[in-house]
C-alpha cells in the first residue's frame, strides 16, 4: 500500500484588491459624499469643488463607484501595484475636494487609465463566450465615459457634461444589470437546492442578452440630444426585462436568506430608476429616476457585494449578519429622501439632510462590516497557507 498524501496547504494568494478598496470607498461614502449634500445646501461650509451638483455626481461616479468597480474587478495584486493604484486614487480625490483642476483630473485619468488596462484585457481574454465579453466591454466603456467627464470638465459646456454623466449612469446600470444576474442567480439557485427544490430560470442568457443591447442603444443616445426618445425606449426595454428577470429568481422562497433579499431589493431599484428614466422626460423627475439608480441600486448592490465579499472570504455566514438589512434599509431611506427632495423643493433641505444622513449611516455600518471580516480573517490559522 502506497502512503496517502499529506494535504498540502493552500498557497498565500496575493493580496485581494477587493480589501483596501472596499474600506476606502467605504471612508468615502460615510464622509465626502453626505459633505457635499449639505455643502450644496449650504448648511456647512465645503469646498467648491464639492458644493455643486456636478461635483457630488463627479465623487460620486468617479470617486465612490469606481473604487467599488476596482475592488471587485482587479482581482489579487502585488503589494506594490495596489498601493500605487491605491495611491493615485487616494491622491485624485484629495486634490479635487482641495481644488478641482487639471492636476486632480490628470490623477484621476491615470488611475482610470490603469483600471481599463489592467482588468478589462484579462476579462476579455477570460470571457470564453461572446455575452460574458459584456463585462470587460462595460467596463471598458465606463473607463472611456469617466475620462470624457473629466475633460468636458475643461473644454465643454455644462449641458454636455450632464449628458455624460447621464451616459457613465447608464453604463454603471448596465455594469449592475450583468454582475447582479451573475451574483444573484447562482446564490439562489444554491439555496433552492439546499431546500430540495430547483430554480430553473437563472442567468436566464436570452433576457441578458436582450438587456444588454438595450443598454447598449440607450448608452449611445445619452449623449445626443436628438436621440433622447431611443435612449428612455430602451431603458423601458431594460427596466422591463430586469424586472421579469428578477421576478423569475424568485427571491422571496428563500428561507432564511436576507441576505440575497437585501439584493434582491437593490436590483429591484434597478429596475424602477431606468423604467423611471424611460417616463421622465426632463428635471425634477428626471433627477428623481437617476437617483434611484445611483442612490438606491448602485448604493444597496455595492454595499451589499462589499459587504458578502468580504465577510465571505473571511468564512463569516452573510445570512446571519442582520447589519445587511439594516444597511440596506438606511440606503432604501436615503434614496426615498432624495427622490422626495427632487418632487418636492419647498422641503428640499430637509429632505436631503435626512437622506445623506441615511447614507452615512449605511456606510458605518458597512465599514463595521468589513473591519470585522478583516479580523475574521486575520484569525485564521496561519497554517493553513503557505509563503507565496
Amino acid at each position: 500500500m502506497h502512503p496517502e498524501p499529506a494535504t498540502q496547504p493552500r498557497a498565500l494568494p496575493r493580496i485581494a484588491s477587493g480589501t483596501y478598496f472596499y474600506l476606502a470607498a467605504s471612508l468615502y461614502a460615510v464622509v465626502v459624499l453626505p459633505w457635499s449634500v449639505l455643502a450644496i445646501t449650504g448648511l456647512v461650509p465645503g469646498p467648491p469643488s464639492l458644493a455643486t451638483p456636478l461635483g457630488h455626481a463627479h465623487e460620486m461616479l468617479l470617486g465612490y463607484a469606481l473604487a467599488v468597480v476596482a475592488g471587485n474587478q482587479l482581482g489579487a495584486l502585488s503589494p506594490l501595484r495596489l498601493r500605487l493604484l491605491l495611491a493615485v486614487w487616494l491622491l485624485a480625490r484629495v486634490v479635487f475636494v482641495a481644488s478641482a483642476g487639471a492636476i486632480a483630473a490628470a490623477f484621476d485619468i491615470a488611475f482610470i487609465v490603469a483600471l481599463g488596462l489592467h482588468a478589462a484585457p484579462r476579462l476579455f481574454r477570460a470571457a470564453k463566450k461572446l455575452r460574458n465579453q459584456a463585462l470587460p466591454a462595460i467596463l471598458s466603456a465606463l473607463c472611456v465615459g469617466a475620462v470624457a467627464f473629466d475633460i468636458a470638465a475643461f473644454v465643454a459646456g455644462v449641458a454636455t457634461v450632464h449628458a455624460i454623466v447621464v451616459a457613465i449612469v447608464l453604463v454603471l446600470a448596465a455594469l449592475m444589470l450583468f454582475m447582479g444576474g451573475r451574483i444573484i442567480a447562482p446564490a439562489a439557485a444554491g439555496q433552492f437546492y439546499r431546500q430540495g427544490s430547483t430554480l430553473d430560470a437563472r442567468v436566464q442568457p436570452r433576457i441578458e442578452a436582450a438587456i444588454i443591447v438595450a443598454m447598449a442603444l440607450a448608452v449611445v443616445a445619452a449623449p445626443v440630444a436628438p436621440l433622447m426618445p431611443v435612449m428612455r425606449l430602451a431603458c423601458a426595454v431594460a427596466g422591463a426585462l430586469a424586472l421579469v428577470r428578477l421576478l423569475r429568481w424568485r427571491l422571496w422562497a428563500c428561507q432564511g436568506r436576507p441576505d440575497l433579499w437585501c439584493l434582491g431589493v437593490g436590483y429591484a431599484w434597478l429596475a424602477a430608476g431606468l423604467l423611471a428614466i424611460a417616463a421622465a422626460a426632463q428635471s425634477p423627475l428626471r433627477t428623481a429616476a437617476l437617483h434611484l439608480v445611483t442612490v438606491g441600486a448602485l448604493g444597496t448592490l455595492t454595499f451589499n457585494v462589499m459587504a458578502t465579499m468580504m465577510l465571505t472570504r473571511a468564512r463569516c455566514s452573510c445570512a446571519d449578519d442582520s447589519r445587511l438589512g439594516w444597511g440596506t434599509l438606511l440606503i432604501g431611506l436615503a434614496t426615498a429622501g432624495r427622490v422626495a427632495a427632487a418632487l418636492a423643493p419647498a422641503h428640499a433641505v430637509e429632505l436631503l439632510v435626512a437622506a445623506a444622513a441615511c447614507w452615512s449611516g449605511a456606510f458605518v455600518v458597512l465599514t463595521w462590516v468589513l473591519i470585522d471580516a478583516l479580523r475574521a480573517y486575520a484569525r485564521r490559522p496561519k497554517s493553513e497557507f503557505l509563503p507565496g
